[in-house]
């Protein structure tokens, strides 16, 4: 049998890092716990991995560690501006279309984005259509014109059921 086939010692049991974005890792108050939470989770499934000898599952709680850690490593938790007048990272955005449908996004950071929860991450293509504008100013969308309603630069917290 060709040694092409053949499982090496030690091989198969790495997995290619996950990539870490290019941009700044901004984040909210929720989104840093979201990254401490992470990291406590990894540790614990990295130490019953190594407990158990399980190399695969020592090997994935590895690599999710060294992501979670340098996600927190430049981690720069942003607050919204409690006097905007243009929208940025960290704000709740409420928009309306001609029939009267709203439809809310918080413009969160790369790791805690959520579209169907509403949460956008900062650099996706509705967050930069909405950067900058404000309460009256349109926007067009994939699913086409809306009108900015209302915006809230409460930060987003934490709810009971996240932690």
């Amino acid at each position: 049998m060709s040694r092409a086939f053949v499982k090496e010692d030690g091989g198969g049991d790495s997995l290619p890092e996950r990539p870490v974005s290019p941009h700044r890792n901004l984040v909210t108050r929720r989104g840093l716990a979201l990254i401490d939470r992470a990291l406590g989770r990894e540790r614990e499934a990295l130490a019953a991995a190594t407990v158990t000898g399980d190399r695969a599952a020592v090997a994935a709680a590895s690599r999710e560690l060294r992501y979670w850690s340098s996600r927190r490593a430049n981690a720069e938790p942003i607050d919204p501006p409690q006097d905007g007048a243009a929208i940025t990272f960290g704000m709740l955005v409420t928009l309306e279309d001609e029939e009267g449908r709203c439809r809310r996004f918080r413009i969160v950071g790369e790791d805690e984005a959520e579209p169907r929860e509403g949460r956008i991450g900062w650099i996706s293509p509705v967050a930069r259509a909405l950067m900058g504008k404000w309460i009256g100013d349109e926007v067009s969308l994939p699913t086409g014109v809306m009108e900015i309603a209302d915006v809230d630069t409460t930060p987003e917290t934490e709810t009971e059921d996240e932690a």
